[in-house]
Formats: C-alpha cells, sequence, structure tokens
C-alpha cells in the first residue's frame, strides 16, 4: 500500500490534465483573470468610503501613470505621517481614523488608547494552552489558530449586531500584537531551545511601544525606534477593498460569517507569498545581493548583479527584483516616498550607513534595468515593502514575525472593511465562472477501463 504521499504525487498527473484550462479560452470568454483587466487595473466590484488608492490620473479621456497616492478617509496618507512627526499613538489615530470614519480629538484618541489597553488581555490560561502548544515557525498559522480559538471564548460570536462586531474587531485590534510575539516566543523556545519570555503590556505605553516592550528580553527599546514602528504600523493598515486580503474579510463577510472567521481567511490569504510576504522576499534576496557585490558604492557593479537577477540567473532564478513596482502604483508608491526619511534616520542611528548605501543605489539603478529590458506602460517604482524588511532587521525584529506584523498593522483596515461590508451591503459576494467543461455520457462502474496517456 502506497503512502498518502506517494499516492498523491501519482495522481498528481491527472490534476494537471483535466483541470488545465486553455489561456486562450479566457480571452475568448472575456475572463479577467485575478479580477485584472490587460493593463493590469481592477475590475470594478464594490464601492467604499474607507480608503483611496491611486497610480494614473485621467488626460483627455485616456489613464496616464502619476505619482501615487493613498488616501484614509480622504486623507492624504503623507500628511497623516507628517501630522505625527514626534507624536505618540500613531497607529492608534489611524486606527480611529479608520474604523470611524473621523480623525480623532486629544481626548477622543486616549480614550480610544486606553479602550485598546484593555483589549490588551487573553483569556486565562490562553497563552500556555492555545499559543505555546503546536508551537510553529509559521507564526501566521499560529497566529489564526488563535484567532479561531478566540471564538469558543465569546458568547455572542455569532451576534452580527454592529455594536458587537465593532467589539470584536476593537478585541482583536488590541489583541493581535499578543498573538504575534507571543507565538515567536513559543516557536523561539520549543523549537530553537531558546529562552522564554511573556511580558504584559503597560497601559501607559503605546501598541507599538508595547509590540518592542513584549519581543524583547530586556524590554527596553528607544523613542525612534518605537516611533519608526509606529509609522510603519500606521503605513500598512490600509490599502483600499480590493488588495487580497482586505477582498477576502468582504467576501466571508457578505456570506454572514462571525468576525473570527472572516479575520482568520484574511490572515490565510495575507500569509501568502504573492501578498504579505513581499518584503521577506526582499529581504532574502537582499542577502544574496550582499554575498555577491564586493563594493556596495559601484553601481556598475551592483546593476550588473540586479541584470541577472532579472535574467532568471542569479537569487531565486524567478527574474523578480523584489520591492520594484506595484499592481496598482506607476511612477511612486507614497508609503515609500515618506518611509524612506525615517529609514534614513534609524540607519544613521544603528550604524547601518552602508546597507543604506545599497538600498539607495539598487533603487536608483532597478527601474532603469527593468525599463531597458521590459516593456513596463506604467514605470517601474520602489514599493513600501523594499525598505520595511530593512527597518524591521534594524528594529532587531526576527524574520519569524515580518508578515505578522502585518497583520497587526492591516486588522484596523480588515475591521473598517468588515464594518462597512455588514452596513452597506446585504447581498452575498458571488461572481461568476463560466464552464469550459464537455458534457459526457455515463459509464457503469463495471464497464469502466483505464485509459492510456
Amino acid at each position: 500500500m502506497n503512502s498518502i504521499a506517494e499516492y498523491a504525487k501519482m495522481q498528481e498527473s491527472k490534476c494537471i490534465k483535466n483541470d488545465c484550462i486553455e489561456t486562450g479560452l479566457f480571452e475568448k470568454y472575456g475572463v479577467k483573470k485575478g479580477l485584472r483587466d490587460l493593463d493590469g487595473h481592477g475590475v470594478l466590484t464594490g464601492l467604499t468610503n474607507i480608503s483611496q488608492v491611486m497610480g494614473f490620473k485621467t488626460v483627455d479621456g485616456k489613464q496616464v501613470p502619476c505619482d501615487g497616492e493613498l488616501l484614509y478617509r480622504g486623507y492624504d496618507i503623507t500628511k497623516l505621517v507628517k501630522g505625527a512627526i514626534g507624536r505618540k499613538y500613531i497607529f492608534e489615530e489611524g486606527a480611529y481614523l479608520l474604523i470611524f470614519g473621523e480623525l480623532p480629538t486629544q481626548q477622543q484618541l486616549m480614550e480610544f488608547r486606553d479602550m485598546i489597553y484593555q483589549c490588551m488581555t487573553l483569556p486565562k490560561n490562553f497563552t500556555r494552552e492555545v499559543i505555546m502548544k503546536a508551537s510553529s515557525s509559521d507564526i501566521m498559522n499560529s497566529m489564526t489558530r488563535s484567532i479561531l480559538t478566540l471564538a469558543s471564548y465569546d458568547s455572542e460570536r455569532d451576534n452580527l449586531d454592529l455594536d458587537n462586531v465593532l467589539r470584536q474587531c476593537l478585541q482583536l485590534v488590541g489583541r493581535f500584537p499578543m498573538l504575534a510575539v507571543y507565538g515567536y516566543h513559543a516557536y523561539n523556545h520549543y523549537d530553537n531551545d531558546e529562552s522564554m519570555y511573556i511580558h504584559r503590556p503597560k497601559p501607559d505605553l503605546s501598541l507599538a511601544e508595547n509590540l518592542l516592550h513584549m519581543l524583547r528580553p530586556d524590554m527596553k527599546f528607544t523613542e525612534l525606534e518605537a516611533q519608526v514602528l509606529d509609522i510603519a504600523l500606521l503605513l500598512h493598515m490600509e490599502h483600499g477593498g480590493g488588495n487580497n486580503s482586505t477582498f477576502t474579510t468582504r467576501v466571508v463577510t457578505s456570506a454572514g460569517s462571525d468576525t473570527y472567521s472572516a479575520i482568520a481567511a484574511a490572515m490565510s490569504s495575507l500569509k501568502g507569498k504573492k501578498h504579505g510576504g513581499a518584503n521577506l522576499m526582499v529581504m532574502n534576496m537582499m542577502d544574496d545581493i550582499r554575498a555577491h557585490v564586493s563594493d556596495y558604492s559601484d553601481k556598475e557593479e551592483v546593476g550588473a548583479y540586479l541584470d541577472k537577477i532579472l535574467n532568471k540567473q542569479a537569487f531565486d532564478k524567478k527574474g523578480l527584483i523584489y520591492g520594484m513596482g506595484h499592481a496598482v502604483y506607476s511612477l511612486s508608491d507614497p508609503r515609500e516616498r515618506v518611509f524612506k526619511g525615517f529609514v534614513e534616520k534609524l540607519a544613521k542611528a544603528k550604524g547601518r550607513d552602508e546597507d543604506m548605501l545599497l538600498y539607495n543605489n539598487i533603487e536608483e539603478m532597478a527601474p532603469k534595468i527593468i525599463a531597458g529590458e521590459r516593456k513596463i506602460f506604467k514605470g517601474v517604482s520602489p514599493n513600501v515593502d523594499f525598505y520595511s524588511g530593512f527597518v524591521y532587521d534594524m528594529l532587531d525584529i526576527p524574520r519569524e514575525l515580518y508578515t505578522p506584523l502585518f497583520a497587526v498593522a492591516r486588522i484596523a483596515g480588515w475591521s473598517a472593511h468588515r464594518m462597512e461590508e455588514l452596513i452597506t451591503d446585504s447581498k452575498i459576494i458571488r461572481p461568476a465562472y463560466k464552464s469550459v467543461s464537455v458534457k459526457r455520457d455515463y459509464v457503469p462502474r463495471e464497464e469502466r477501463t483505464i485509459k492510456e496517456d
């Protein structure tokens, strides 16, 4: 008797044979693969008040690439960041704006901060009985399991009244840093044989500060470290209703499912390599570049190796320079532009000037090399993930937490979209799929024969 792995390997060819659909059929029937047209623009599937992502402008009836813009509830993200410089509770202010639709007053912000701290608690023995059991290097899976388990502690789990859903969302906003950090500590202890640290959050710290406080053995951090992490969380918390994980949140919400199931589904989407794992791929690529480029200041040497990566001769041989380009933005990613100044400041403080030079040279050279090799209508520019992994590295955040940190930020946006979906529409999201199968005559079991490939 074959093992299940051997059996699956033997049967794989049948799946390939019977599930492969000719590429030409998609064009024949006007199917927008990936819900995007041939120019890469998303198919319009909904309306939202929460955010706006712009990478093109209309000139004389035609779409023309432009510098990117990202608006949270109508406010330019670059202005939100500039207005937060030197202040605490940057994540909290952004979360309040997205969820409630307006910027908070100082009093409202402090009330919200206190409420989020109240939510930074887990059921009795939850850390030991749920998070510490079955530890895994895949912290996203660990978090998703914890989210689904939290549902069993909620007597109002299936109640879709708006106040109850809002309560559930706010609790998850507060709990996400704990699920991520404690999940990492459990893995680091049981799998890496390191010491276990379970630090409780403190009421006088912001969510970003508490994250560093809970993560680090000595619980210490600088003001600059906390502020840069706070800015990173703000920039990652929302990006329109069409990104894969947010759309997943709305799809599951439209089915009438509970909050925990909707957010767990979003987590499963975000962990995908094509979505939330982008900054980790940038870091892996940067490790490879450092190993093969001797002089970070030599643009020709840097460019020559980037050319090898683009032509599938180096790194993972996929032909991608990770951190360059975006599905929506064309000439620039506004998040990258506003974030870069903080990255440079942190690099200087951390003595990472040489690494910063390498990043700057890649940022300069990569778009030119890509444009020279491929026909790019909308232009190529670095996206926010080009720098976010570098920031996390400078903050001594382990790579296992890079995508979970994305989730810690994005739970605010997911919560806002879940509320909007419940308030605005009662229809289940159900796009159409055209069948291209051929009708076949039924053959009785005893008359069936094995067909030769």
